[in-house]
């Protein structure tokens, strides 16, 4: 009997482990239902902030009192231009010179958003010195303050007497810290280490202070807790003769391939030109071409420059004939890059380094400063001609179109004093200011706007 069972039990079991498998025989072809879950993102606007400027003030003197060597002093005072974005108004601030007893405020703006949209701003200012110790003309476009800044001009040779100008805008404190690259690569000074500048003052340190003895330094100033604005004033004396002055802003930051929309060249026999760069962080090899500006063909081109890293490069170039000239440079790792030209080696001469400029791809503001014989340099990259049309901000001026070929440049007079709208309709462009006169020469790079800031789209994980 219980043979029958386990038999019956058997054949049970084996019938339903049948069923099954044909269940699964039969499911298997079958469509299950899915379910598709779509992707979902936010997109956030950031709040519009206040718009902010800082100059770089005062041409400063160091050594005139003989009592005390060291001691800063005035020596001209900067003449500032500013504008905002039309139906908008800039308002005016000062930046106290801590280290300057009888200085004037360094001039600062800013401007608060309108209608939800950040306002844009734009200031820059020039002065002029004539004296037996300091002569000379200097421009510089008034930035907003950086974590980061790229300084390259100035030396720590014997003649120069070359400062760091550091301003601090905003109202919070903060800490800097300046990196010196030189002839045995990066170092980190003890002048240039843990400088305080409180809020809504300016701390000046002398380069000889950070980089004594070296020909071509490079200088980069980091900030924490709060960014700051940097110029670096410089001036040379020849035998007991002013060379002229300069007051050189931050250059673009580091990338594989820097332009410098245009220098200015003199015809004075025996003055040339000099192309400063550095490979930060990689070694690496380099390309440098100099082209007249509206032209295609090269005057002076040297490729398979071997940079170090962290070692300045000093390439010095053929003498430029009175004109403008674009300089492009390209490299195989970020590089960053300025050029220095003088009118001459005598009295009345004067010096300028030319910073190269950061991309273009927004509408954006521009100060002319005061000056002899501004003009706007424009520089194009890619395939195709780019229109840019230029408006004055101020009286409703008529806009003018300027057509910069492919890959080329061009140059327009713009007047001085005034703020003009540059809108390169989406396509990119680089662009600068320069000045050319009866011993006076000076150049700022136009930085680009930061009021059309891009949403930010927030995919949740």
């Amino acid at each position: 009997m219980s043979g029958i069972r386990s038999g019956a039990r058997i054949a049970l079991g084996a019938a339903l482990s049948a069923g099954i498998v044909a269940a699964v025989a039969l499911a298997v072809p079958a469509t299950w239902p899915t379910v598709t879950r779509e992707v979902q993102t936010v997109t956030a606007a950031p709040e519009p902030s206040t718009s902010r400027l800082a100059c770089g003030g005062s041409t400063l003197a160091l050594g005139r009192d003989i009592e005390d060597v060291s001691a800063l002093q005035a020596a001209g005072a900067q003449r500032v231009t500013v504008g905002s974005t039309p139906g908008t108004e800039a308002t005016s601030g000062e930046i106290a010179p801590a280290d300057v007893p009888d200085g004037r405020p360094a001039a600062a703006f800013t401007a608060e958003p309108q209608d939800g949209a950040r306002t844009d701003l734009a200031a820059a200012g020039s002065t002029s010195v004539d004296a037996d110790d300091l002569a000379g003309f200097a421009a510089s476009a008034c930035t907003p303050p950086a974590m980061e800044s790229w300084l390259i001009a100035g030396s720590g040779l014997t003649g120069a007497a070359d400062l760091v100008v550091i301003a601090n805008p905003g109202d919070v404190a903060s800490r800097v810290a300046l990196t010196v690259y030189g002839a045995t690569g990066e170092t980190t000074p003890d002048a240039g280490a843990d400088i305080l500048v409180p809020a809504g003052s300016q701390r000046v340190v002398p380069l000889a202070a950070l980089a004594l003895g070296e020909q071509s330094p490079v200088v980069l100033v980091s900030a924490t807790q709060a960014p700051v604005q940097a110029t670096l004033q410089s001036s040379i004396t020849r035998t007991l003769v002013p060379g002229g002055i300069d007051q050189a802003g931050a250059t673009a930051a580091p990338d594989t391939t820097q332009t410098i929309p245009a220098v200015v060249g003199t015809s004075d026999a025996g003055v040339g030109a000099s192309v400063r760069l550095l490979a930060p962080s990689d070694d690496t090899t380099a390309r440098l071409t100099v082209t007249p500006v509206g032209e295609t063909e090269p005057v002076f081109e040297v490729d398979g420059l071997a940079l170090v890293a962290g070692v300045p490069l000093e390439v010095d170039v053929d003498e430029l004939p009175a004109g403008r000239y674009r300089v492009d440079l390209e490299a195989a790792a970020p590089v960053v890059s300025s050029l220095w030209s003088a009118t001459g080696i005598g009295a009345g001469s004067d010096f300028a380094w030319f910073a190269a400029a950061d991309a273009i791809s927004v509408p954006t503001l521009f100060a002319v400063a005061a000056g002899p014989a501004p003009r706007l340099t424009l520089t194009a990259e890619g395939d195709a001609d780019v229109e840019v049309e230029l408006t004055a901000a101020a009286g409703g001026g008529v806009a003018s179109t300027v057509l910069v070929p492919a890959g080329g440049s061009v140059t327009v007079p713009v007047d001085a004093r005034s703020v003009y709208l540059l809108d390169a309709r989406d396509e990119t462009i680089r662009a600068n200011i320069t000045y050319a006169g009866d011993g006076a020469i000076a150049s700022y790079a136009v930085a680009p706007a930061d009021a059309a800031a891009a949403p930010v789209v927030v995919r949740p994980r």
